[in-house]
C-alpha cells in the first residue's frame, strides 16, 4: 500500500448522488441496511441491521457512546432587531460556552432569547466559533443550568446535510435509545439503529459497557488541508465508566459502537488511560487503533475525518471499494443512513 497515497485528502474523495443522503431516519430503525465485512475473508455480507447480533464475534465486549443530544439550536434577536441563530458546540468550563453564530457580533453583544435567556459575546475566535456567557433575570448560568431552559427554547442541531428543518420526531430519533449524559451537538449515529428491545438483548447475551463522548460539530468538519496530518482535530469532552475501564484494561476483544466510542477508546488507550478529560485523536491509516478490535459505523461524508477513521482499520482502496459497494446497492447515506460492520 502506498502509505504517501493514504496521506492525500484527496484519496477520501467520493461522489454520491444526492438521493443516497437519508434526510429521514429509517423506521423502525432496525430496519437499515447493513453491510458486514469480514477482513479474515475478505466477504462481503448485505444484510439488515434486524440481525446485527448474529454478526458479533464471539467472546466480544460492545461499548456504546451514551452522550444525549441536547437542543443546541437557538435563535433571538440582538438589541437592534437584527435575527440571530445561535449554536452551541461545547462548554469550556462552567461559564464560558464555545458556539457558533449566524449574524455580525463583536465582544459584548447582548442576542436576547425566549425564557429571558441573555447572551453577552466574550471572544472572537480565529476559527470562526465565539466564546459567551449566558445570564437569565442578569443572574449568570452554569451549563448544566442552560439545559433545561435549552429544552423549552431550543432545537435539535440536524447536520448541515439534512436540508430541511428539524420536528418533533427529531427530537427522539436523533437520539439513541441508551441516550442518558446530556452535552452532544450531535448524534452518535451508528447507535441510532438500536431498537430498545434490541439493544436490551444484546445486552443480555453479551459483555458491554458504556462511556460518554460529547460530540461536538466539529465532527462535520471536512479535511481541507492536502495532507490529512495537516487537519487541525477538535477536542470533545470525554468520561470512561469503570466497568468500561476494565473491559479496556483487560485482553477482551473489543467490537465498538460507532466512530465516537472508538475515539474515546483509542483516545485513552493511546494517552496514558486517563478516564475523563479532552479527546482530540485522529485515527487514519497512519494512525491505527491499538484497543477497538470491531468497528460497526454509518456511511460518512468525503473527506471527512470519519472516513479516516474508518480507513484505518481497513485502508483507503477498501474503503473506497466497500463504499462503491454500497452506492451501488443503494444503501443510505450519512447520520440517519444504514450501517457498516468491520470485522
Amino acid at each position: 500500500m502506498n502509505s504517501q497515497k493514504e496521506l492525500l485528502t484527496s484519496s477520501y474523495d467520493f461522489t454520491l448522488p444526492s438521493k443516497f443522503i437519508a434526510t429521514y431516519p429509517a423506521n423502525p430503525r432496525d430496519s437499515a441496511k447493513l453491510l458486514v465485512y469480514n477482513r479474515k475473508t475478505d466477504e462481503i455480507i448485505h444484510t439488515y441491521f434486524h440481525d446485527f447480533e448474529k454478526f458479533i464475534p464471539k467472546n466480544c465486549a460492545l461499548i456504546f457512546n451514551d452522550t444525549k443530544v441536547i437542543k443546541a439550536r437557538i435563535f433571538g434577536k440582538k438589541s437592534t432587531g437584527g435575527k440571530i441563530e445561535l449554536l452551541i458546540n461545547k462548554p469550556l468550563d462552567a461559564n464560558n460556552i464555545n458556539v457558533y453564530i449566524r449574524g455580525k457580533v463583536k465582544v459584548d453583544t447582548k442576542i436576547y432569547f425566549d425564557e429571558e435567556l441573555v447572551v453577552i459575546v466574550k471572544e472572537l475566535r480565529d476559527d470562526g466559533s465565539r466564546v459567551v456567557n449566558f445570564y437569565k433575570n442578569i443572574s449568570l448560568l452554569r451549563f448544566e443550568d442552560l439545559l433545561p431552559i435549552l429544552d423549552k427554547i431550543g432545537h435539535i442541531p440536524l447536520p448541515p446535510y439534512i436540508q430541511r428543518e428539524d420536528n418533533e420526531e427529531d427530537s427522539s430519533e436523533y437520539q439513541s435509545v441508551f441516550a442518558k449524559e446530556e452535552g452532544a451537538v450531535a448524534a452518535p449515529t451508528a447507535s441510532l439503529h438500536f431498537t430498545g428491545e434490541q439493544h436490551k438483548q444484546i445486552c443480555d447475551n453479551h459483555t458491554h459497557a458504556y462511556v460518554t463522548l460529547h460530540v461536538g460539530s466539529g465532527t462535520f468538519k471536512p479535511v481541507e488541508a492536502q495532507i490529512i496530518t495537516d487537519h487541525p482535530m477538535h477536542s470533545e469532552y470525554y468520561d470512561i465508566s469503570d466497568k468500561a475501564k476494565e473491559l479496556l484494561d483487560s485482553n477482551i476483544s473489543i467490537l465498538s459502537i460507532g466512530t465516537t466510542s472508538t475515539r474515546t477508546i483509542e483516545f485513552y488507550e493511546k494517552h496514558g488511560k486517563i478516564q475523563r478529560g479532552e479527546a482530540n485523536l485522529f485515527l487514519h491509516p497512519n494512525n491505527k487503533p491499538l484497543r477497538v478490535n470491531h468497528l460497526l459505523t454509518n456511511f460518512h461524508l468525503p473527506k471527512s475525518t470519519l472516513l479516516m477513521l474508518v480507513a484505518s482499520f481497513i485502508g483507503v482502496d477498501k474503503t473506497q471499494e466497500l463504499y462503491a459497494e454500497a452506492i451501488k446497492n443503494e444503501y443510505r447515506f450519512y447520520s440517519y443512513g444504514d450501517a457498516m460492520l468491520i470485522i
